[in-house]
């Protein structure tokens, strides 16, 4: 099977948080922030795979920052990896006070995602190559993440 670029399966979201998408601290709910990134991993894995997607896991979200009403987030994801059928997804959540001009970052999350065919049955996906320093980082670590998710399913 070819191999494809870390960076063809790029994708870039931007949002407005409003007030309906906050908690009584005027931020924005983490289940919210959650939807979006399962949502653009989605489009990632598609995108990359050329085929439908499922969600395996969410492997892990770390929520580094908060944004609140008025803020734009921007949600930024791409494969990291893959198995035969699996993707790994990297999302990393920004968001950016557009009055003061200040950004951080919010959140970061790895997920994996399955493609699958019409009949929902798994199927082989192009490998991935990094390019970057960050892909490189991400696509050497990536196998030290997977053993982690082995164990944790394990434990079950």
């Amino acid at each position: 099977m070819e191999q494809v670029a870390m960076k063809h399966s790029k994708t870039i979201q931007t949002r407005l948080v409003l007030p309906p998408d906050t908690n009584h601290l005027d931020t924005i709910f983490g289940g919210k922030v959650l939807a979006y990134i399962d949502e653009i991993a989605a489009l990632t894995a598609m995108k990359h795979a050329n085929s439908a997607v499922v969600t395996a896991s969410i492997d892990s979200v770390d929520f580094l920052s908060s944004a609140k009403v008025g803020d734009s987030l921007t949600l930024e994801a791409f494969v990291t990896y893959t198995g035969t059928s699996s993707m790994e997804v990297y999302v990393k959540v920004t968001a950016h006070d557009l009055i003061k001009n200040e950004e951080k970052l919010t959140t970061e999350s790895f997920l994996t995602m399955v493609a699958v065919n019409e009949f929902g049955k798994p199927q082989p996906v192009p490998k991935v190559f990094p390019e970057t320093e960050e892909e490189i980082r991400l696509h050497t670590a990536a196998p030290k993440r997977k053993e982690n998710r082995e164990r944790r399913a394990a434990l079950k």
